[in-house]
């Protein structure tokens, strides 16, 4: 990935001398009000519109002479819940103490006296009803959409150079010399700080997608924080001071401007692309709407544009580059053909998974099938900027400002869900997780919370209720493969620990399970449910994750740990495609690593109930986790032959024997209630036999596991066996020299007679 940089041969902000001399001034901030047309203001104090259709500059109005533009920030184009097509009006902040909502047209609608000293920055919040500005003053203030003040957030002792809002409009971060500062709206919260450079920080940015900061300084490097305060990338030092930073809008990338300097970034810090123009010092940043494009507010007069092109996407044997902005070259690297894709309007995002290239552009969706390049299916879009693409393996997900909208590959729409106070423009991979029959999706507003939808239908999944748990969710990963009402998600919560559950609950107790500790990142396999993640140095494979529901002891055997110290710090999963797994690491170079291919060999033969192959399998490869797997998948599936077979393979002699007893019971509801107590499912064990009629076994099963109250309660409540109950009791108090002290049993025991031989 690269950037394709554009600067014209005269800049357009100048300053005449007595009619014939001409001084070039510097930019001082620019703005999009939409993917082709960019405002900027510069200390010619003119207000010029670009028009990249047209290649057209006008000048929209000339400010006072005594009014120096500083900051620029577009009113959201969300406000209220209502999207408009474009920004209508913008916030400008002035060298004279002031900051000015400007209309579109250029008249200005109110000019405010602000700070005392220049106003160094403003920006809106995510859904444009309120305004944060700093100053020379140290003040920051918090201003309604109409210009009236409503409070004064802080007061520092210098200057604060740049300010950004939270991802949820209820923090403003803003900068004091050294140090950022993250300060709440609410009042009697506490405040994060925290030294953040060795010099003055001149510029941050928070991004509302992947909740990470970014701040550049005069100490000449920029660095990248989570919202706790948390280093995760710093910048080698640049030859000149980091004059300016800014997120793309997905969050996905950031662009670093500086003296002569223009870097393209991933999220994760390290560079893509580094550029040398003859721009002087980059002053501002601005990206477009739909993320394709950037410019820069030069200090030599100029505005920088800069198109991000030569993304790739690989799947298989396929990969994909976008070598122009409307032009995708496909390269299939096993007979070396070379196909190129020619598009209408630009490329805004595109995604290749399961067999197909999903393109969006400005106005149109196409779907390519990687067996035919010809004939892609076209469909129009409700919405011209898809945030995010998300594939499965029978249908894909397209997500914009205006909602969810899942298609299949023929192009039909087949449902958009919803859920309250549902926003899409923070949506990315890690909180919305597809596979072929469920969506999940985190939700913003509660990060315990995650929304779990049935895909065709669009309806929430089994009662209706949303998963939730105990601590604040970060990443989540939905199966891709098996039964509908066996779908797992796997997710990892702030404390970075691992859990999986169900997403098909009727009403029952959700049970989560944690199966691992300082997970950084996971993904499951693409054909197979097996799940991989780094974890607290070591690679970890869980070859079958669903063990953890079907005998918990034997999920450490079915494991495969390499260390994982050499991938350097923050590594990421990008890929789990049949046995072969890429990682990122931090400095962006890619690390391919191959497990067995045995284990997904084995997936294939128990969903094809093929267990004769399995087991043959198992023999040859000669493996105790492959033979661990085999015997958790027979006990998941009911087939306690092949489980004997894979339990006796590991030496597990006392399952072996209870197996060999479940064999001798008589009747197949007691076979399968005691395989059910096998697996740990008690409840459904004891419903499975009251149903069936088997009291005694009920109320047996019961003693046998100490729960001495409800076997009581069965006894009683069907009339039967309580002086069994009692006697067994009796018998387990005697031997540990105990007295009765419940007073059920003390109730129930007047007047009956216990015969214990």
């Amino acid at each position: 990935m690269r950037l394709k940089t554009s600067l014209l041969k005269e800049p357009k902000h100048i300053l005449f001398f007595l009619n014939y001399i001409k001084h070039k001034e510097l930019v001082s901030c620019v703005g999009w009000t939409t993917a082709d047309e960019l405002y900027s203001c510069s200390d010619d104090h003119q207000i010029m519109r670009w028009n990249l259709l047209t290649s057209e500059t006008t000048r929209v109005v000339k400010l006072p002479d005594d009014t120096y533009p500083i900051d620029l920030h577009w009113l959201p184009r969300s406000i209220g819940g209502k999207k408009q097509a474009h920004a209508e009006s913008f916030v400008l902040t002035s060298s004279d103490g002031k900051f000015h909502l400007i209309s579109k047209l250029g008249r200005v609608e109110k000019s405010v006296e602000a700070h005392c000293g220049a106003v160094l920055a403003g920006r809106w919040n995510s859904d444009g009803t309120a305004l944060a500005t700093v100053g020379e003053d140290g003040q920051v203030k918090i201003w309604s959409k109409s210009g009236m003040l409503r409070s004064t957030l802080a007061q520092q002792g210098t200057p604060v150079y740049s300010v950004a809002w939270g991802p949820d409009s209820e923090k403003v971060l803003y900068t004091s010399g050294k140090q950022l500062i993250i300060k709440p709206l609410q009042p009697n919260v506490k405040v994060l700080q925290w030294n953040a450079h060795d010099g003055l920080i001149l510029k941050t940015d928070w991004n509302s997608v992947n909740d990470l900061i970014l701040s550049a300084g005069e100490d000449c490097k920029y660095k990248v924080w989570d919202s706790y305060g948390h280093l995760l990338y710093s910048s080698q030092p640049h030859e000149y001071p980091i004059t300016s930073i800014a997120w793309s809008g997905d969050g996905g990338l950031f662009a670093v401007g500086s003296f002569h300097t223009l870097r393209l970034c991933d999220k994760s810090g390290w560079s893509y692309a580094l550029e040398k123009p003859n721009t002087g010092s980059i002053f501002n940043i601005a990206w477009s709407v739909d993320g394709t494009q950037l410019a820069g507010a030069c200090g030599n007069g100029h505005v920088i544009f800069a198109h991000v092109v030569e993304q790739r996407w690989e799947w298989k044997n396929f990969e994909i580059t976008l070598i122009k902005r409307r032009t995708m070259q496909v390269h299939n690297v096993i007979n070396d053909a070379v196909d190129l894709l020619e598009f209408r309007d630009r490329v805004i995002k595109a995604s290749l998974n399961y067999g197909h290239l999903v393109v969006s552009t400005s106005l149109q969706c196409y779907v390519f099938s990687t067996n035919n390049w010809n004939t892609p299916l076209i469909f129009d879009l409700k919405e011209g900027t898809v945030t995010l693409i998300l594939q499965a393996e029978r249908h894909f997900l397209l997500v914009d400002g205006g909602g969810l909208y899942l298609y299949s590959y023929e192009g039909r729409l087949l449902s958009s869900p919803k859920f309250p106070g549902m926003r899409t423009d923070i949506l990315n991979t890690q909180t919305v997780s597809l596979s072929n029959d469920t969506l999940a999706v985190k939700d913003k507003a509660d990060e315990k919370v995650i929304y779990i939808f049935d895909a065709v239908s669009g309806k929430p999944l089994g009662d209706g209720k949303p998963l939730t748990h105990k601590t604040d969710i970060v990443e989540i990963a939905l199966d891709q493969k098996g039964l509908t009402n066996e779908r797992k998600i796997a997710f990892i919560d702030k404390n970075r620990d691992l859990y999986i559950t169900s997403v098909k609950r009727f009403g029952k107790e959700q049970k989560i399970v944690k199966i691992g500790t300082m997970v950084q990142t996971l993904a499951w396999n693409d054909t197979s449910n097996l799940l991989c993640g780094i974890q607290d140095a070591r690679f970890t494979v869980w070859y079958y994750p669903n063990t953890v529901y079907v005998d918990k002891d034997l999920l450490a055997k079915t494991l495969y740990e390499k260390d994982a110290s050499d991938f350097s710090k923050n590594p990421q999963i990008v890929h789990f495609v049949g046995n072969q797994i890429t990682i990122r690491k931090a400095d962006g170079s890619l690390i391919h690593l191959n497990i067995s291919p045995y284990p997904v060999i084995l997936h294939e033969y128990v969903s094809s109930s093929k267990w004769e192959d399995a087991v043959r399998l198992c023999r040859f490869v000669k493996d105790p986790t492959m033979w661990a797997c085999l015997a958790a998948m027979a006990v998941a599936n009911k087939d306690m032959a092949t489980a004997e077979i894979a339990y006796a393979a590991i030496g597990e002699i006392d399952k072996v024997q209870y197996i060999n007893s479940i064999k001798d019971l008589p009747s197949k509801e007691s076979r399968m209630a005691h395989i059910l107590l096998f697996s740990g499912n008690t409840q459904e064990a004891e419903t499975l036999l009251l149903q069936a009629g088997l009291i005694y076994q009920a109320i047996q099963v019961n003693i046998d596991l100490y729960n001495w109250n409800r076997a009581l309660e069965l006894a009683v409540k069907h009339k039967t066996h309580v002086d069994t109950v009692l006697a067994y009791r009796q018998k387990f108090l005697e031997d540990f020299g105990k007295k009765e002290t419940n007073k059920r049993f003390l109730e129930c025991a007047e007047g009956v007679s216990i015969p214990w031989n």
